[in-house]
């Protein structure tokens, strides 16, 4: 069987993100979301509309691959190379905000995607189950219409 790790991320990402915001009723983008940064870093909004659905497919994507994992292990992965003072030092790594993460960790978590542990937050059996079902469309999908990408999964699934 095909596994998220066999699929491109890109692909994935955008496939899963189109399900959240079709299928999904409770992610939704709260009423800040268009106007809010995504790190202090960032001079603007995100450009795209569906940010917030990206976002929480990458989320899952995360504790997909590295779960169970924390409020502050995802900020250290969402992080981003700041500049420090007036740019003429070395630029320093800082942690992206938490209050986004944490609401689509909320939202993901009453959806029944993502259940809360005690060692951090990890994939429901539904939630694996529905990362499994998407990667293995996105599989059949690269088989039939672009055969250089076969390297992404496995012998078995070919």
């Amino acid at each position: 069987m095909v596994s998220v790790k066999e699929v491109p991320a890109d692909l994935l990402i955008e496939r899963l993100a189109t399900y959240l915001r079709e299928n999904v009723q409770q992610v939704r983008p709260p009423e800040w979301a268009p106007f809010v940064k995504t790190g202090a870093n960032k001079e603007r909004p995100p450009m795209r509309e569906d940010w917030w659905y990206v976002r929480a497919a990458s989320v899952l994507r995360k504790l997909y691959l590295n779960g169970p994992v924390g409020l502050s292990r995802l900020r250290t992965m969402y992080g981003y190379r700041a500049k420090v003072g007036s740019g003429m030092r070395r630029e320093r790594f800082r942690k992206a905000g938490g209050s986004i993460i944490r609401n689509i960790l909320h939202q993901l978590e009453a959806a029944g995607l993502v259940k809360k542990g005690r060692e951090g937050r990890s994939l429901t059996n539904e939630g694996r189950r529905l990362m499994d079902k998407i990667a293995a469309q996105i599989a059949r999908e690269l088989g039939e219409k672009r055969p250089e990408l076969l390297k992404y999964y496995s012998p078995k699934t070919r």
